[in-house]
């Protein structure tokens, strides 16, 4: 058998499409997606809808999945004050795709993990963060103590949602970390994933990463109206030109400096970094 488990596509139609046909030339019979097929980007229903086209695809839930829903549904357990946040406005535009579409609410029937049990070969558990939390970000930081109490048994234990692939043996239990689709945070702008091969001697590994062009994608956060909703998106966007890490540490800075998050400080936030573009 052979897998591929994907994740952390974030709207991104193009980076999709090369992934999944570069895993049919490959000879992926099954396709598993670790959570994240939303919101970021400007394809979040061409991207859902593509996937739940196919049959051979199956699902866990990833943060921005669920976090669409509880945006529409005003949940108490977001923070009251997002909701009339001007910086949410590309999460608001995404909720609001996806509602007209009918399919904000499809993600709710996914679990929060995957298991693959073939005779003879180590148990393998997959969840968008960890089995506990979908925040929780699996890598070869992670204590081997943690790693014991998640992979409950399990030989090999596979997260996403820190935008970069990783492999470690940690405590006994391999620990793999898929990449991401389609918004990488590793300086690599390829959209990566990771390719899980069962044979005699165990689980055969492979991290694929596969050029397309971005030129698509960037151009639509423009033609959508997308990037007309404010500075989030403006910051999604550059995160997939830089291939790094943007939204967090910026949300991090201000908060540590009690700043407020707009243009000028995220200007202020981009000189004091060193060259972004790989």
């Amino acid at each position: 058998m052979r897998l591929a488990i994907i994740a952390d596509i974030h709207g991104n139609l193009d980076a999709l499409r090369a992934v999944l046909a570069d895993a049919q030339a490959q000879g992926a019979e099954r396709i598993i997606v670790n959570g994240d097929v939303v919101n970021r980007g400007p394809d979040s229903v061409a991207a859902l809808e593509t996937l739940l086209a196919r049959g051979d695809v199956s699902f866990t839930l990833g943060n921005h999945d669920d976090l669409l829903r509880l945006w529409d549904a005003r949940s108490p357990d977001l923070p009251a004050e997002w909701f009339s946040d001007p910086f949410w406005g590309a999460t608001a535009w995404s909720a609001e795709q996806l509602n007209s579409a009918g399919l904000l609410h499809v993600p709710a029937d996914w679990p929060l993990t995957r298991t693959v049990q073939i005779p003879g070969l180590p148990g393998v558990l997959i969840a968008h963060g960890s089995p506990q939390h979908y925040r929780e970000g699996l890598s070869e930081k992670t204590r081997p103590e943690r790693v014991q109490e998640l992979s409950a048994g399990h030989g090999v234990l596979i997260g996403s949602h820190i935008h970069r692939p990783a492999q470690a043996w940690v405590g006994g239990v391999l620990v793999l970390n898929t990449g991401a689709v389609g918004a990488p945070a590793n300086g690599d702008p390829r959209a990566q994933y990771l390719l899980l091969t069962a044979a005699a001697d165990g689980w055969h590994t492979e991290f694929r990463a596969i050029p397309y062009d971005r030129a698509g994608v960037l151009a639509r956060f423009g033609s959508s109206g997308l990037l007309d909703t404010g500075l989030s998106a403006q910051i999604f966007r550059e995160e997939i030109i830089s291939s790094r890490s943007l939204y967090t540490p910026y949300w991090s800075w201000t908060e540590d400096g009690g700043l407020p998050r707009n243009t000028r400080t995220w200007d202020t936030f981009l000189r004091r970094l060193p060259a972004r573009r790989p």
